[in-house]
């Protein structure tokens, strides 16, 4: 009796092992490093540089600002989404490059831009700044840094799902009476909201990791507009290697933990959606 099962795909037991390796020696393997390095502090000293006024004030700001970014580019890159997937118009097509901009951008060349337009004599700040709106070296700037880059994650997640919403579904709710609102909560909304929630996911992935554009716009102050990423660079420039993978483990664990949160809730709704059609 074998207990081999056939398989569809043939060569299954080669691709299986190459991808367990490279996923092994490409992920796995540097986090192992990063968590045996931060381990072999002693308890009271990784206590210390991670629980450190400094640290918390960066993590506030990181976390804090990234979770803000992904929501403005859920909220503004939806519509952005629905602009280019529903109408036609001139133009469009440029627009529609220009989502993938911050992709190709270096992320130096981001916050040197956003420092020029929105520095104290800036083309923006100039006009802003006696109204009492300060935006480059605030936390302001560093949210503002972060939905910039993290952009085209929300809205590229979210053009595939809109374009697979029924429109005859849409169609038929409004013949029978019911207005633009509903049709978008019962219809639309239910079909798009895995992918909004990736797009969120994603977003706030690449804003936490996000270095280059903020250290020029954010004034790099000590509890104030000083990012974690900012702060594991000056532990490695100090030699502090233990010190930088301990807040390097902090990152980790707190990142996993909202991704798996998030995407517990995009198993949810799912599960939510697939019981709704039967």
């Amino acid at each position: 009796m074998s207990f081999r099962q056939p398989s569809v795909l043939p060569g299954f037991g080669l691709t299986f092992g190459f991808t367990s390796f490279f996923l092994g020696a490409m992920v796995l393997l540097p986090l192992a490093a990063l968590v045996l390095a931060a381990g072999s502090m002693h308890w009271s000293e990784f206590l210390a540089v991670v629980l450190s006024r400094r640290a918390l004030g960066s993590y506030q700001l990181s976390f804090g600002a990234s979770a803000l970014a992904a929501a403005i580019n859920a909220l503004f890159g939806f519509m952005l989404a629905w602009t280019l997937t529903r109408y036609e118009f001139p133009g469009r097509k440029l627009i529609d490059a220009l989502v993938d901009l911050p992709f190709a951008l270096p992320t130096a060349v981001s916050g040197i831009a956003l420092a020029t337009v929105f520095a104290r004599h800036g083309w923006i700040g100039r006009y802003l700044e006696p109204l009492g709106i300060k935006v480059a070296y605030t936390s302001l700037g560093v949210t503002l840094a972060l939905t910039l880059i993290s952009m085209p994650f929300a809205v590229r997640t979210l053009q595939p799902a809109l374009l697979e919403v029924q429109r005859d579904l849409e169609d038929a709710a409004e013949t029978l009476g019911a207005n633009r609102f509903y049709a978008f909560r019962r219809i639309i909304l239910p079909t798009v909201l895995p992918a909004l929630l990736t797009g969120f996911t994603l977003a706030f992935a690449r804003a936490v990791g996000e270095y280059g554009s903020v250290i020029f716009i954010a004034g790099n102050l000590p509890m104030q507009t000083e990012i974690t990423p900012l702060l594991i660079v000056i532990h490695l420039e100090q030699f502090d290697y233990r010190g930088a993978a301990a807040l390097g483990v902090v990152m980790l664990l707190m990142s996993f933990a909202v991704l798996l949160t998030i995407n517990l809730l995009q198993a949810w709704s799912r599960r939510r959606q697939l019981r709704a059609a039967r």
